[in-house]
């Protein structure tokens, strides 16, 4: 079945290229044709994408939401999108869950650890959605879990807390002396370009030069996981003008809504 993964969509120039590296990677990895939509800023959107899909020949589409928690995006802009989708293409759309915060993308951002002595920052963007900012300060217990040091997150937008952003990284660095930061990020964006004004090298010696690198690409395998139904709850949405039951990971739970197409 074909693949379209779904970003939020950024500003940032090199945003969409980056997402489109990961589809890439994820078709090279499945074998299924791979496309990358937008809910936002940036085209193609997932209409778009299933349209190109059904023209050439496809009938039905994974949707992964490349999200990393199950704010509002999650619960309400996908399901929204993907049902108006299905209904002006034709093409039957099953959402999977989203990236989350679990065990293989806490795996991933360990892996990514470079100094086994700093401690560790978990750069996210957050959220107004104390639950999604929970599910993020879980994933750093994770993570020194995997690797021995000491976590903690930070998040770039000040609606999920002070300090956020640069001055939330600097207090990290001024407690801990130093601090390797792993940014919970599919993409580049504006909100990890925040790292820059006093240069990244105040951080750790890692980073010397530049801004931390996203996800990218390397979530390919976990994009093919959720692809192929890798955690509990999916959405379906029909083009058939009936009433399309649409299930969703909410705390660990399968809650189901219906959306009428």
């Amino acid at each position: 079945m074909a693949i379209i993964v779904l970003s939020h969509g950024s500003r940032h120039p090199a945003a969409a290229g980056a997402v489109e590296e990961l589809a890439r990677a994820t078709e090279d990895l499945t074998g299924e044709v791979t496309r990358a939509a937008y809910l936002d800023f940036t085209a193609p959107t997932l209409a778009d994408a299933a349209l190109t899909l059904a023209l050439a020949g496809e009938t039905q589409a994974t949707v992964v939401p490349l999200l990393f928690t199950e704010g509002y995006h999650a619960r309400v802009d996908v399901p929204t999108v993907a049902a108006e989708a299905s209904e002006l293409t034709g093409v039957d759309l099953r959402v999977a869950p989203v990236l989350g915060t679990g065990s293989d993308i806490a795996a991933l951002l360990a892996a990514r650890v470079h100094d086994p002595s700093a401690h560790l920052v978990i750069y996210s963007v957050g959220s107004s959605n104390a639950q999604a900012n929970a599910a993020v300060e879980r994933l750093a217990v994770r993570v020194g879990d995997l690797t021995g040091q000491s976590t903690s997150c930070i998040f770039a937008t000040k609606a999920a807390g002070t300090p956020y952003g640069l001055a939330g990284v600097d207090a990290q660095c001024a407690t801990h002396g130093s601090a390797e930061v792993l940014p919970l990020f599919v993409a580049p964006g504006l909100l990890l370009d925040l790292l820059e004004p006093r240069g990244v090298h105040r951080i750790g010696k890692t980073y010397d030069g530049g801004v931390p690198e996203p996800l990218g690409a390397a979530l390919a395998p976990i994009v093919a996981a959720r692809a192929r139904g890798g955690a509990p709850g999916v959405v379906h949405a029909r083009h058939s003008g009936q009433v399309a039951p649409v299930r969703f990971p909410l705390r660990g739970h399968a809650t189901s809504v219906t959306v009428r197409n």
